[in-house]
Formats: structure tokens, C-alpha cells, sequence
């Protein structure tokens, strides 16, 4: 999915960040993001089926696994080494674009940002 960003603000001119989610049956949820949280926050708040979140976002349990479209990989930070750990253990196919959800922080950087939800968390 390619797309050109522009700054959008919603009604009160607080700047929107737009995340889409890539779903298992292979439909788009397209999010507008207007404060900071994570992408698993941001997936949680907007019923983002797959994603699981079951330790809250501690980086505790990978069920916030997802890929990252591999135009925004230079874009987020490296995953940390408890990410990474964490990652090791993850059900589904471990890829070189593979994150937690929990460990993204959504910024105005990231305008466009799409990930897909794996086909299975447990």
C-alpha cells in the first residue's frame, strides 16, 4: 500500500497520525492517531482484532507480534534486546520485520505506518 502524507489535523487542530492495520483475512483498518501511545495501544482503543496484548504492553508475552511494512523499518527504533528475546518465542513465522506492537511509539514520523497482524498469536 503506498501512501502520500499529508498533514491532516482533526477538529480541534491536534496533528493525526494515520496506522493501518493490515488484518489476517487480508481487510485494511486504517486508524487516525491524535495523541502518543503505541501501535498495541492504538490497536486495543480501536478493537484491532489479532492482537492480543495479554501482559498490557510490558514486553512480557509477544502477543502484540506483528510485521512491519518493510518502507517504515528505517523509521522505527532497532528492537531492544528484551524485544528481541521476546520475539524468539513468538507462534507465528518470525521475519526480519517482525515487532511488537507494544514497543512502537506512534509519532507524526510515522504518518502512513502499516503493519500486519500475523495469522495467529498463540
Amino acid at each position: 500500500m503506498q501512501y502520500d502524507s499529508v498533514t491532516q489535523t482533526d477538529f480541534f487542530g491536534v496533528l493525526m497520525t494515520k496506522i493501518f492495520f493490515r488484518l489476517q483475512d487480508a481487510s485494511i483498518r486504517e486508524v487516525n492517531v491524535t495523541h502518543t501511545a503505541s501501535v498495541m495501544q492504538v490497536a486495543i482503543q480501536s478493537n484491532i482484532r489479532g492482537i492480543e496484548a495479554e501482559c498490557g504492553g510490558a514486553c512480557a508475552c509477544a502477543t502484540c507480534h506483528i510485521y512491519v511494512d518493510e518502507a517504515f523499518m528505517s523509521l522505527v527504533p532497532p528492537a531492544q534486546e528484551d524485544e528481541c528475546e521476546m520475539l524468539d518465542g513468538v507462534v507465528a513465522e518470525r521475519r526480519p520485520n517482525s515487532r511488537l506492537a507494544c514497543q512502537i511509539e506512534v509519532t507524526p514520523a510515522l504518518d502512513g505506518l502499516t503493519v500486519q497482524i500475523p495469522d495467529r498469536q498463540f
